[in-house]
C-alpha cells in the first residue's frame, strides 16, 4: 500500500532521539531515485502535505495556500487553475470532505496529466538507413552529455550507434563529442569548427546509411529560442536530412534544464513552434526544486517526456515513468 507523505509536526523537531546502532541497508533503485528528487519533493510534496494532511475543514484560506504553493512549484497559472477547478468540481459533488481527500485528488490529477502526455521513445529502425535522433536546446542544458548517455543506453540494448558533431560553433563541442565516442567506441562524423552544421548532418546520415547503422544521433549548436536565424538553421538541417530520408529526423528531442522553471516552458513552446518537437528530456532534476515544471509542460504542450536526468552517472538518465515520478514526490513508499 502506498502511503502519503507525512506532515512535519513541530513538536517532533526538538525531541531527543535515542541512538541505536543499525546496519546500513543498501537503498533500492526507487529510494535512490526519490533521493535524487529531494529538493522538489521537500518544496512541493512535503509542502502540499503540510498544508492538507490532517485538515478536517476546508475553507477559502486553505485553497489560497494551495494555489500559492502550486504556483511556487512552477505548475504555472493555466495548470494551477485546472487543478483547482477539478478540486472545486469534486467538492461540489461532495466527493472531497477533508484535507487528506483533497491531497489525494491533487496528486491523482497531476499523475493523470503525465500519463496522458507521456510515452517512451521507441526506436524502430527504417528498412534503409538509421533511426535519426536530432537533439536541440539552448546552451548549458547538457545536450552533449545527454547524447553520450543515450549512445551508451542504445548500445546496451544491442543497437549500433553513430554520432554527428553538428555543433560546429562552440569551440570544445566537437572534441567533447569525440571523447564520448571514443569512450563508448562509437564513430563520430565531424568537420572543422565553423563548418555548416547541415552539411555535417548530411554526411553523417550518408555514412550511417552506408554502414547500416541502427541509430544516428545529431548534436546541434545551442541557441536561444528567441534567435530566429539560428532556429532557421535547424529547419535547414531537417530539409537536408529529408533529401536522404523523407522521414528523418524520426525524433526531434529537446533538452531542457529543470532549474530554470517557467522559462523551460517558454523554450519548449518556441522550439516546438519553430521546428516541431516529438520529445523532451529534462536534465538536472536532482539539483532543482522546480521539478513541478514537468506538469506544466506536459499539460500545456502535450509533448511526450522521454527521459529525465537525475545525476552525472550514465545510468542517471532515466526513461520517464509518470507514476514513479509522482510517487517519488508525494508518497512515502
Amino acid at each position: 500500500m502506498i502511503k502519503w507523505l507525512q506532515r512535519t509536526p513541530a513538536t517532533d523537531r526538538d525531541a531527543p532521539v535515542e541512538k541505536t546502532p543499525v546496519l546500513a541497508a543498501t537503498p533500492s533503485v526507487f529510494e535512490r531515485f526519490k533521493q535524487s528528487l529531494k529538493k522538489t519533493r521537500e518544496h512541493f510534496g512535503v509542502g502540499l502535505a503540510n498544508i492538507l494532511l490532517g485538515k478536517k475543514s476546508l475553507d477559502a484560506e486553505l485553497f489560497q495556500e494551495i494555489e500559492t504553493l502550486l504556483l511556487q512549484a512552477d505548475l504555472g497559472v493555466h495548470t494551477t487553475e485546472q487543478v483547482l477547478a477539478d478540486i472545486n468540481t469534486q467538492m461540489a459533488k461532495r466527493q472531497l470532505t477533508d484535507g487528506d481527500a483533497v491531497y489525494a485528488a491533487i496528486t491523482t490529477h497531476l499523475e493523470e496529466i503525465l500519463v496522458r502526455e507521456t510515452k517512451p521513445l521507441v526506436i524502430n529502425k527504417p528498412e534503409k538507413g538509421p533511426f535519426v535522433l536530432l537533439v536541440v536546446g539552448v546552451n548549458g542544458v547538457g545536450k552533449t552529455t545527454t547524447i553520450g548517455k543515450l549512445a551508451k543506453r542504445f548500445q546496451s540494448e544491442g543497437k549500433s550507434v553513430m554520432l554527428a558533431a553538428g555543433d560546429t560553433f562552440r569551440a570544445a563541442a566537437i572534441e567533447q563529442l569525440q571523447i564520448w565516442g571514443a569512450r563508448n567506441q562509437v564513430p563520430v562524423i565531424a568537420q572543422r569548427s565553423g563548418a555548416d552544421s547541415a552539411s555535417v548532418s548530411y554526411d553523417a546520415l550518408s555514412a550511417a546509411i552506408a554502414r547500416n547503422t541502427d541509430v544516428l544521433i545529431i548534436d546541434t549548436a545551442g541557441r536561444l529560442h528567441t534567435q530566429h536565424n539560428l532556429m532557421e538553421e535547424l529547419k535547414k538541417i531537417k530539409r537536408v536530412l529529408h533529401k536522404l530520408d523523407v522521414n528523418a529526423p524520426h525524433e526531434t528531442l529537446l533538452i531542457l534544464d529543470a532549474s530554470i522553471g517557467q522559462n523551460a516552458l517558454n523554450q519548449a513552446r518556441e522550439f516546438n513552434q519553430a521546428i516541431g518537437l516529438t520529445g523532451i528530456a529534462m536534465t538536472k532534476l536532482d539539483g532543482s526544486a522546480k521539478g513541478g515544471i514537468v506538469f506544466a509542460i506536459a499539460n500545456e504542450l502535450g509533448i511526450p517526456f522521454r527521459y529525465i536526468g537525475v545525476g552525472e552517472a550514465v545510468d542517471d538518465l532515466r526513461t520517464f515513468e509518470p507514476s514513479q515520478f509522482v510517487k517519488a514526490l508525494f508518497h512515502d513508499d
